[in-house]
């Protein structure tokens, strides 16, 4: 009778340490599933713009918009957006900002994520 009380512990604390150890996986900020598989897609696509964005100003001398990248050959993405994000790229003579902001109307819960010549995402306001 012991033995069975002891592995009905072991089981339960099994269960516990797996549920914590899943919850603390989803990230809070992405939600779903679904949501965060086009948080990964949407920051892919912001490094290649972002990577675009450093070979067009190697070659150019300057740093250009979604527009520039694209018929510069340098980007060969062709849509302006993913899964509600769209893309803008904001540019100056020292830098670039490429953001990726999405409508909390048709995908609540979302957030805006940005990168700049530093190649780090972050989330945008």
């Amino acid at each position: 009778m012991r033995s069975l009380a002891g592995l009905l512990v072991v089981a339960l604390i099994s269960v516990l340490a797996y549920r914590l150890y899943f919850s603390k996986m989803q990230s809070s900020e992405t939600g779903t599933p679904v949501q965060t598989i086009s948080v990964v897609g949407v920051k892919n696509d912001l490094l290649a713009i972002a990577q675009a964005e450093r070979a067009y100003q190697a070659e150019h001398g300057s740093y250009g918009s979604l527009e520039e990248l694209k018929s510069a050959g340098a980007m060969s993405m062709l849509k302006d957006g993913r899964d509600g994000y769209s893309y803008e790229v904001e540019t100056s003579a020292s830098g670039f900002q490429v953001t990726a902001k999405c409508s909390t109307i048709t995908n609540p819960g979302c957030s805006n994520w940005a990168v700049d010549q530093t190649m780090q995402v972050q989330p945008a306001p």
